[in-house]
């Protein structure tokens, strides 16, 4: 699994570096078929300051490009809610591929009007 963290506009310091890392474990917890993790930091220059800081992430998976991004006031808390809305998706994916409640009829119940109108 290739991880890339890079800034723009912005210098991307170790202990941000550590932070993306210890955080991403949570969603390569979850699914472990990660091929790629791109994760841009961004500081625009924009009026609103509660969206100044932006992350965003590309995710490879086997079959599938995931997308997420994530507008705060603090670097730390785009990153916080990037995450969240990341581990969303891939457990969301996750689920869809492994396919739960597939499982054959094992009791086919009778004809329920016929039994309620034999019990009246």
């Amino acid at each position: 699994m290739n991880l890339t963290i890079s800034g723009h506009h912005l210098e991307v310091t170790p202990a941000i570096r550590e932070y993306v890392q210890t955080k991403l474990e949570r969603v390569k917890r979850h699914f472990d078929q990660v091929i790629d993790i791109a994760v841009i930091l961004t500081v625009d220059n924009l009026k609103e300051k509660e969206k100044r800081q932006k992350a965003e992430v590309n995710l490879r998976l086997s079959g599938k490009t995931v997308y997420v991004e994530s507008l705060a006031q603090d670097l730390y808390a785009a990153i916080d809610s990037l995450i969240d809305k990341l581990d969303r998706q891939v457990m969301k994916y996750k689920t869809r591929v492994q396919g739960h409640g597939k499982e054959a009829i094992k009791y086919l119940p009778d004809n329920t009007e016929e039994a309620a109108v034999a019990a009246a």
